[in-house]
């Protein structure tokens, strides 16, 4: 990633007011560009976006991308030249409960985006973000490549592959033809601070951490690409400059995974957090039965390695402490907006692993 390559350009960024979506904004902010979002009202409270103050630094749209007009308009007033698509109904669990909603959003609300982004000229490059969950999961042991069979158990991770079916079409049918550089990212599990969804890992952590409670841990032997939020996102820039500078060259499916070595089963990582956390910080075994979830799950990042020259910076135990230093932080009442750029600016000067 090249961060003067950011300043001045406009970039539409939808999901913003998500936990990668405010991680994102302030990263863009923070190199100059000029960014746009739109996004439902952040869905947890508290929130990343409200915590940290990412509506200062950019244009905030609250809406909904099943809403084509509101959608097409917001992006024709924007004008932007690079469209990073982040929205997403992102929960596993959430589908089993909602898949009408997850399909309506995670596909209908893809097709919207891209109907917008073919009226709208000026857009040089398009990044789709979809799931490292798009693979027909067949509990292999080794990493599944970008040219693997597309699938999906639950309707979210299905939806993701469904999005990445779109994605091809649209390619291949509309916006090759146009000279719209269009490209896909898939990212494993993230972790960072900030995070205050429901039914993830590292935010039922922190819940349980503050309120004196032990974390029910559902699934400890899963194995999952485990990074830091930021990797991927430096991913999907890194994809972003390509797609503008080169075009078709680059348009294509990209993964963003961590290290063979940080594919850690989730008893490790809340092992480890708790060590860090300190007193107050324990875990047990949730006995309750629980939907299906895949059980091992891991990326071959070897195409954005030599393709993107895009490797992570921070391995899995330096995430965790920069999420229990983001904790703390937050629980003695700091700038959260400067504790976050400031760990920003540290994986920035990390060299690559």
């Amino acid at each position: 990633m090249n961060p003067a390559f950011w300043s001045g350009k406009r970039v539409f960024l939808t999901g913003h007011t998500g936990f990668k979506g405010s991680w994102l904004s302030l990263w863009l902010q923070s190199l100059g560009a000029d960014v746009t979002g739109f996004a439902l009202a952040p869905a947890s409270q508290p929130s990343l976006f409200e915590t940290a103050g990412v509506a200062a630094g950019m244009r905030h749209v609250e809406g909904d991308i099943r809403d084509p007009d509101a959608l097409a308009a917001v992006l024709r007033e924007a004008r932007p030249e690079i469209v990073i698509h982040m929205a997403a109904q992102a929960l596993v669990r959430h589908s089993y409960s909602h898949p009408v909603e997850t399909y309506a959003t995670n596909v209908m609300g893809l097709v919207n985006l891209f109907e917008a982004v073919r009226a709208v000229p000026g857009i040089r490059a398009v990044v789709n973000v979809t799931s490292d969950k798009c693979y027909e999961n067949r509990e292999w042991h080794w990493g599944y490549r970008e040219n693997e069979p597309l699938g999906g158990h639950d309707p979210y991770s299905n939806s993701k592959a469904c999005a990445e079916l779109v994605t091809s079409a649209y390619r291949a049918s509309f916006l090759a033809g146009a000279d719209v550089a269009l490209g896909s990212g898939r990212a494993g599990n993230v972790i960072g601070g900030g995070d205050w969804a429901a039914d993830r890992l590292i935010p039922d952590m922190m819940r349980a951490i503050a309120a004196a409670q032990p974390v029910r841990i559902r699934n400890p032997q899963s194995i999952r690409p485990w990074q830091h939020v930021l990797e991927p996102l430096s991913g999907y820039l890194a994809l972003a400059e390509r797609l503008y500078g080169d075009g078709q060259a680059f348009a294509e499916a990209f993964n963003f995974g961590p290290a063979d070595t940080d594919a850690r089963p989730v008893e490790w990582i809340v092992t480890r957090l708790c060590e860090q956390w300190g007193p107050g910080a324990r875990w047990e075994l949730d006995q309750a039965p629980q939907p299906h979830e895949a059980t091992y799950l891991k990326l071959d990042c070897a195409k954005a390695h030599a393709r993107l020259g895009w490797r992570p910076r921070w391995h899995l135990g330096q995430a965790i402490d920069r999420i229990v230093d983001w904790h703390k932080a937050h629980a003695r009442g700091e700038d959260m907006q400067a504790v976050t750029l400031a760990q920003i600016r540290d994986y920035q000067a990390t060299d690559i692993q």
